[in-house]
């Protein structure tokens, strides 16, 4: 059975992925994520045999939220109280419209077949992933970056990516962009 792998996100606006670029600096075993790579993961799906996708896609494409203003302003690390593997940039308290699009996500997947983990949701983008690295030397970036704050931006869009593994990396290639829109009024509320 052919399989293609995807994942559902939020691109990231060139000013956005500006911003997360320049917190790279040199830090031994840490890999920083190319600037075109940056997003903020939805669901990862896997992967997905090829006779699910256009069902899929139907679904996805019948969500409806509103369009909200996202700010990233957290810094942290995975996982937590462990030696870290990955640096990442998070939304700030939790966002209410996020949420929302995150569980219609998932009931649009479940009952297109997919199966999802169960792990709980924690936005963010994955700025790099370490490797052998001391602790100390990211708790030290970690302080020195603690003012952090992105310019927030407006998401008006999800989007559907295939992710091709490469010796050099994961290669993510957009497949379909689905706009947010505005909740229609049920009949009875006109």
């Amino acid at each position: 059975m052919e399989t293609q792998r995807l994942f559902v996100a939020l691109s990231l606006p060139s000013v956005v992925r500006d911003a997360l670029a320049a917190l790279a600096t040199r830090i031994e075993g840490v890999a920083w994520t190319r600037p075109e790579q940056l997003h903020i993961t939805l669901r990862f799906l896997g992967d997905v045999p090829h006779a699910q996708i256009d069902p899929m896609i139907d679904r996805l494409a019948g969500i409806r939220v509103a369009p909200f203003i996202l700010p990233l302003e957290d810094l942290g690390t995975f996982p937590p109280k462990r030696p870290p593997r990955v640096l990442w940039a998070g939304v700030g308290g939790g966002h209410p419209r996020l949420f929302q699009l995150r569980q219609r996500l998932d009931d649009a997947l479940l009952a297109s077949g997919i199966d999802l983990d169960v792990r709980t949701f924690h936005p963010h983008a994955t700025l790099a992933r370490c490797q052998e690295t001391s602790a100390p030397a990211i708790a030290t970036w970690l302080r020195h970056q603690q003012d952090f704050l992105a310019p927030p931006f407006r998401v008006e869009a999800f989007d559907l990516y295939s992710s091709e593994l490469h010796a050099n990396g994961a290669q993510h290639m957009l497949l379909h962009r689905f706009p947010l829109e505005t909740e229609r009024p049920s009949s009875s509320e006109k």
